[in-house]
């Protein structure tokens, strides 16, 4: 139909279109963010979108870093405390064993100054004095009849010296003939010739004297008295074997103790020993000799 005015009106535009985009948009925009929920949502479907608190998952604690490190440090530690306690028990008991062996040595020092001090004495002919009491602490237990021997000894001491002058003195007596005439007239009638082998020493009683007398001045007391013995007056010098005798006895008891001190066999006695009863001096002639 055509317009009385002689004007067109314009065509309508569609308005669907536009409003089309826009859902579409709008629906991309939901898509999206439900797929970031998902992903970056633990237990999305779970809950079912709802607001509950979502379950914490159970699985086992972790200790941390720092506990772990503690640890190690902490047993470290502790093995070194170990072994530093372990070297200071070894070196302790190398220290104890070290006094002890100390103290085993300077008890065998003591012992061989209290023997050797004993014999000087002896060789002097002084008294012991408080070597007594040592030579009883320290070999009593041991060794009684040897300690014995040198205190009573050393209570009526008998040096070389005493020896040798009364040996002189008793000269005449032990080589004095048998009183008897028909033991004389024997003797005498052995004495005019006398074979021997040339090695083997004289039998006259002149050399045996001699050797008695050299062999004392040597310190062989053993072999003086051997000589001693055989002269023809060696009954009527009884006093002088018997002082012989008790030299030699106490020299052989100090050699015992001397080697007891040196190897360590002694120890102290249990209690204090009795003490030795003195012994009655032999018989002095007006001279002071032996005889």
């Amino acid at each position: 139909m055509s317009d009385p005015l002689g004007t067109t009106r314009p065509p309508t535009r569609s308005r669907i279109g536009p409003a089309l985009a826009i859902a579409i948009l709008a629906f991309l925009i939901g898509l999206g963010l439900m797929a970031y929920a998902v992903r970056n949502t633990p237990g999305f479907f779970a809950r079912g979108g709802s607001n509950a608190p979502a379950a914490k998952p159970t699985t086992a604690p972790v200790a941390p870093p720092e506990a772990n490190a503690d640890a190690a440090t902490l047993a470290l530690r502790e093995a070194t405390l170990a072994a530093q306690l372990a070297n200071l028990e070894a070196r302790a008991a190398r220290t104890d064993a070290d006094t002890a062996e100390a103290a085993v040595n300077a008890g065998k020092a003591e012992a061989i100054f209290v023997t050797f001090a004993a014999r000087r004495a002896l060789d002097r002919g002084a008294g012991l004095g408080y070597l007594e009491n040592e030579l009883r602490r320290r070999f009593g237990a041991t060794l009684p009849a040897q300690v014995g021997t040198v205190i009573r000894v050393a209570r009526q001491p008998v040096t070389l010296e005493d020896l040798r002058e009364s040996l002189n003195t008793a000269a005449p007596m032990l080589l004095a003939r048998p009183s008897d005439w028909w033991s004389g007239i024997g003797s005498e009638l052995r004495n005019l010739v006398v074979i021997h082998r040339a090695d083997t020493p004289s039998p006259l009683p002149s050399d045996r004297l001699a050797r008695a007398r050299r062999q004392l001045d040597n310190g062989n007391v053993e072999t003086a008295l051997a000589e001693v013995e055989r002269l023809p007056g060696a009954a009527d010098a009884a006093n002088w074997t018997a002082a012989a005798r008790r030299w030699i006895d106490a020299r052989a008891a100090l050699d015992t103790l001397e080697t007891a001190a040196i190897t360590g066999a002694f120890a102290p006695p249990p209690a204090r020993p009795a003490e030795p009863q003195p012994v009655p001096s032999p018989s002095a002639s007006a001279d002071g000799s032996l005889f």
